[in-house]
């Protein structure tokens, strides 16, 4: 059995504790505590994450899609592979560590992905993008905790409040889609989506990306157009 190898650890903000960045061999892990929040091996459901909501912006060209957390950058790579040429990428990081990890020990995750010109990222909340966005957004891609609760962070959970959803009803274009990942189904979370005014769909996918394995959750809350 190979071993893990501690590569690093960095403090998120606003008291959120510690990351960890772990390697056992060519597999990466970002541990928060003994919670593993994201592994190189299971990257099917991040990258679904984005596909299911670009898919359904084949008819906006110019779509500005914002992606809070880089996380390993599958969920990054899969939007900038399913939009435009003229389309922009947004992603709001954290936790400047995690940027410095992609660019450093886990480059090769990246595919290039990180230069790309459509792409800008801001360090700083996510939170702080979508409050201060009106109209601004064709898709919001959230997968900053491990649900709609603030695991990685306390502060994290007026994202997935009544006032956090108005916030990002608020920043999308008519049309537009709020998309949250977890790691397990939670009804009271689909049932706040509603309130808000979204119209939603749940989608189960696998960690993995295959046919069999673990299934992770991903809704997807789209404003009404008028």
């Amino acid at each position: 059995m190979i071993p893990w190898v501690h590569l690093d650890t960095t403090t998120v903000p606003d008291g959120g504790g510690e990351l960890k960045l772990m390697r056992r061999g060519e597999e990466y892990s970002i541990m928060a505590g003994a919670i593993e929040l994201m592994n190189s091996r299971l990257s099917g459901s991040e990258e679904a994450l984005a596909t299911l909501v670009c898919d359904r912006l084949t008819d906006r060209p110019k779509a500005h899609v914002l992606v809070g957390g880089y996380g390993m950058g599958f969920t990054l790579r899969a939007a900038l592979g399913r939009v435009g040429p003229a389309a922009k990428v947004t992603v709001g990081e954290l936790v400047p560590a995690v940027v410095d990890w992609a660019r450093g020990p886990m480059a090769h995750l990246s595919a290039g992905s990180l230069e790309d010109p459509r792409l800008a990222i801001v360090i700083g909340d996510v939170g702080a993008l979508i409050r201060g966005g009106s109209g601004t957004y064709d898709a919001i891609l959230l997968d900053v905790d491990n649900g709609p609760e603030g695991l990685s962070r306390k502060a994290n959970n007026r994202l997935y409040d009544r006032d956090g959803l108005g916030a990002a009803k608020k920043a999308l274009r008519p049309g537009g889609i709020l998309a949250v990942w977890s790691s397990t189904p939670n009804d009271a979370f689909t049932e706040r989506l509603s309130r808000a005014g979204f119209a939603v769909e749940e989608v189960r996918v696998r960690a993995n990306g295959g046919k069999r394995g673990a299934r992770h959750t991903i809704w997807l809350a789209t404003k009404p157009t008028a």
